[in-house]
């Protein structure tokens, strides 16, 4: 059988990072004898510049007839003051919303090896292994009425949910813990508004679905503090659009590198994957972006998308034994260590995954 994967490679760093990600996914297929049809489309900023909408019909068409879709990074600080319809983030919202995609998966784990290269003291992240569920289509990033008037100097934007948003993505959010470590926090600011008292008392609703994992609820202030005073203390984190997009960078930090977050997006449909760092325009076309945050993506393509746990985890083990060696790039290279490049790296993966390294 052969899997049909939409590539956008959109802009700054992302050709780069999805380079590096076919590198290791090639790596896998010879392996575990799997078979891939690759169709590039472009999106964002790289296709305003053709003259096209930031999500153009034939990239929205072919991602829709795909069976999974694997984005670079959309963004471009030539488009900054353009309408919102003319945005390179426009395109991968609309992508977003196309696809159905409802529930963000960003897994933040501390590779071994890595620990003195955070901002941390090693033994306080040592271990780290955590799982956010962003709620991907509701709250204010698609609340309705939105505008903005700098006439008037006045600017709205619509936070709301609905009980069967909520429920869906709880839904996911309890099925992952139960298959990690049975405990899930849920964030939300429901001291202060109505859509979170709505999340809470869903949240509890579907967790008697689920009498086999263990939750609570917290505060997103509370949790952005206690993600650094004791991160460890975390499993699942289930919270909503906004809270989920901030906290996310949190854990990049927590991790030692933006560079090193993957994600998938999961829906009704095809699913989307992409690295949780942006389009950084300033790394662009150097060779020193981190393309972790990609290839591990590639991983969980092959997990939810493919069901094939064998080479997900192939993928996972060479990454960290590449991590491991010392062998890293720019943003994560001990002082005085010669860090190696984007596509060097992934070559050192894709031979660890290979060749059964682990």
């Amino acid at each position: 059988m052969t899997h049909r994967i939409v590539l956008l490679p959109g802009d700054g760093i992302g050709p780069e990072v999805v380079d590096a990600a076919l590198t290791v996914l090639r790596a896998a297929a010879a392996r575990f004898d799997l078979l891939f049809a690759f169709d590039v489309y472009p999106v964002g900023a790289a296709a305003l510049r053709a003259g096209l909408p930031p999500l153009p019909p034939e990239t929205e068409r072919a991602a829709l007839a795909s069976d999974a879709v694997f984005l670079g990074a959309v963004g471009s600080p030539e488009f900054d003051k353009s309408p919102r319809s003319e945005r390179p983030e426009t395109g991968l919202l609309q992508l977003r919303r196309s696809l159905g995609v409802y529930a963000n998966l960003r897994p933040a784990k501390v590779w071994p090896g890595l620990g003195v290269r955070g901002p941390f003291v090693p033994d306080h992240v040592r271990g780290l292994d955590l799982l956010i569920v962003r709620e991907l289509l509701g709250g204010l990033y698609f609340g309705e009425p939105r505008s903005f008037d700098w006439g008037e100097g006045t600017a709205v934007n619509t936070l709301r949910y609905s009980r069967d948003e909520v429920q869906r993505v709880a839904r996911v959010a309890f099925g992952l813990a139960r298959s990690r470590g049975r405990r899930l926090t849920s964030v939300d600011k429901a001291n202060v508004l109505e859509t979170s008292l709505l999340w809470r008392h869903v949240v509890d609703d579907v967790a008697a679905e689920f009498p086999d994992v263990e939750h609570d609820h917290m505060l997103v202030d509370a949790c952005a503090m206690s993600l650094v005073l004791e991160p460890r203390r975390f499993d699942v984190l289930l919270t909503e659009n906004l809270f989920g997009d901030i906290l996310s960078d949190e854990a990049g930090a927590l991790v030692g590198s933006l560079g090193l977050l993957p994600s998938a997006s999961l829906g009704d449909g095809p699913a989307l994957y992409e690295p949780v760092h942006g389009s950084a325009p300033a790394l662009a076309g150097r060779d020193v972006a981190n393309p972790v945050g990609a290839m591990a993506s590639a991983a969980m393509l092959l997990r939810h998308t493919l069901g094939h746990h064998e080479a997900a985890d192939a993928v996972e083990a060479a990454i960290g034994a590449q991590i491991e060696s010392g062998g890293v790039t720019m943003d994560l290279a001990a002082p005085g260590v010669e860090p190696l490049g984007c596509q060097a790296f992934a070559a050192a993966v894709a031979e660890k995954v290979g060749s059964g390294l682990r």
